[in-house]
């Protein structure tokens, strides 16, 4: 099977049959090379990629609330405990989203029934964001097939990355967003131009949807660079909703890297996506942040301030210190599917700690009624495990999207 065969298969799997669980054999367990940990030990020798140099470190419980009540049903955890969390990395992370009033506009800008030899339609849709007599917009790209007659199950690329060419991403590598594969299976494909929504780079948030919605003076908790990719794939999500070739229900959020991290709090703010796929999310995404392996929270603040709130730079180096850790918001997908893949020359990234981070928030996925659970060593390379809504895979080769 080819790799990007495998990546469809998988990820359509949880979103469409839950219920089935595939365990890989975990026999033997995957394990950082030693020769890939000596190489970048030698190249970034101020982190860590050493197994027993990771300092000892208690994770945050996720069903205790923080008056101490036991969370020991559904209802308990929607109520009381989703909400503190999801507050608590508002207030110490990703940032709050202001409440400044807007409109919202769709325009089609194109529609084309005949591309990949008339297998399937593409839309441009501008998204246009306007508040105080300013006005953002940025454009949303959507591929269905033709041959389906039914609303058709869809995924939504976050894309950082699309402006750094006049060629779009997906063209530039195939195999990075494989467009013509998912259609053939009978999926839609969506992406978006993050970077119109907001520029990745420390402008003081003067530029983008901050200069739109930024109420002044920023307060600590205000929404980073990260955040506003989050809202765009909402706003986007607005759209999809409407259109009558998507299945409203059943749209699954992607994302690489930097925009795997905006995956997941998106997938964490917005309820209405099924399904959340990060890749390689690392540090800031999937991975603990107490374990200090790779990246971490000082090398996030240093390096990209404008992706968090001021308020995570307290956690620099005092990871301890951070009222949550990222299994938590894992956690905040349940009981939707959710999957988190890794990279095994990767390291920077993470993936052992992002496989226990997907351990620890197993069991909110257990008390939301999904029989979902996952050994607690990580499965070999280039094997997947799959549980009721939950999915891990780990595959040879370096930081990519490669399928």
């Amino acid at each position: 099977m080819k790799p990007s065969t495998y990546f469809i298969i998988c990820f359509c799997f949880i979103l469409l049959l839950p219920y089935v669980i595939i365990s890989a054999q975990t026999d033997k367990s995957w394990k950082a090379s030693a020769q890939i940990v000596e190489k970048l030990s030698k190249e970034n020798s101020g982190f860590n990629y050493y197994e027993d140099k990771v300092p000892n470190y208690t994770l945050p419980v996720i069903l205790t609330s923080k008056d101490g009540l036991e969370i020991a049903s559904s209802d308990l955890w929607n109520k009381i405990r989703r909400p503190e969390i999801l507050e608590l990395f508002r207030k110490n992370i990703f940032g709050r989203v202001p409440d400044t009033k807007y409109s919202e506009t769709f325009k089609l800008l194109s529609l084309d029934s005949s591309v990949f030899e008339r297998t399937a339609t593409q839309k441009e849709i501008l998204i246009s964001i306007e508040s105080g007599g300013k006005l953002l917009s940025f454009n949303l790209t959507l591929f269905t097939p033709n041959n389906v007659k039914q609303p058709v199950p869809s995924f939504l690329l976050i894309d950082p990355w699309f402006s750094e060419s006049n060629t779009p991403r997906w063209k530039q590598k195939g195999n990075y967003w494989p467009v013509e594969e998912a259609l053939a299976r009978g999926y839609g494909m969506a992406i978006f131009d993050a970077s119109q929504l907001d520029p990745d780079n420390f402008d003081n948030f003067k530029n983008g949807i901050h200069a739109i919605l930024d109420k002044n003076p920023r307060p600590d908790d205000a929404w980073g660079t990260l955040a506003a990719w989050a809202w765009g794939a909402s706003r986007c999500m607005d759209y999809l909703v409407t259109d009558r070739n998507v299945a409203a229900d059943k749209i699954a959020v992607v994302g690489h890297s930097r925009a795997g991290k905006t995956a997941l709090w998106a997938g964490a703010e917005d309820t209405r996506f099924a399904m959340v796929i990060s890749n390689e999310s690392g540090a800031g995404g999937a991975a603990l942040a107490r374990r200090r392996f790779g990246e971490t929270v000082a090398r996030l603040n240093s390096s990209f301030p404008h992706w968090f709130c001021t308020n995570y730079n307290k956690y620099s180096n005092n990871e301890i210190a951070l009222p949550v850790d990222m299994h938590m918001l894992l956690a905040l997908i349940a009981p939707r599917a959710l999957y988190i893949d890794c990279a095994d020359e990767d390291l920077w990234g993470d993936p052992h700690g992002s496989y226990i981070s997907l351990y620890n928030a197993v069991p909110v996925f257990k008390l939301l009624g999904w029989n979902s659970s996952i050994p607690e060593s990580m499965p070999p390379l280039n094997k997947q495990v799959i549980s009721g809504r939950v999915g891990f895979h780990i595959r040879d080769g370096v930081h990519n999207m490669l399928l």
